[in-house]
């Protein structure tokens, strides 16, 4: 681990945060606090992006990028922006208000719907 990896992963962290902060508001916004669609949304599409750039650059990808650009975008956009903890916090939460099926649904959503974008986006990637 070098310095300059520490501030690549530093940087797409904050970069992605911030996408997450902003993204999870307005969904917030447009559908109300009953379900956590924005976080849902945010990791689902993290999912599919970190597939799809994983795949454009990795050993047989299309892409040839240094290290640490990989670094940015996986490590640190994507770390950054992908909410699984928030998912952990919002499911208990969830239970906790005594909404057992909506937990349940969003857990069962959170979960396939995101293999299932990484998958889509591993496939993505490896056909462009």
């Amino acid at each position: 681990m070098t310095m300059g990896g520490v501030l690549w992963v530093a940087a797409g962290g904050a970069l992605g945060s911030v996408a997450r902060f902003w993204l999870a508001a307005a969904v917030a916004a447009l559908t109300g606090p009953a379900f956590p669609w924005g976080t849902l949304l945010i990791n689902v599409g993290g999912s599919f992006l970190i597939g799809w750039f994983g795949a454009m650059t990795g050993l047989r990808g299309a892409w040839d990028v240094p290290p640490d650009i990989r670094l940015f975008v996986l490590v640190g956009i994507c770390g950054g922006f992908t909410t699984f903890s928030s998912f952990s916090l919002q499911t208990v939460e969830l239970l906790e208000a005594g909404e057992v099926l909506r937990a349940g649904g969003y857990v069962v959503g959170s979960v396939v719907l995101c293999l299932l974008a990484t998958w889509a986006g591993l496939a993505a990637g490896r056909g462009a």
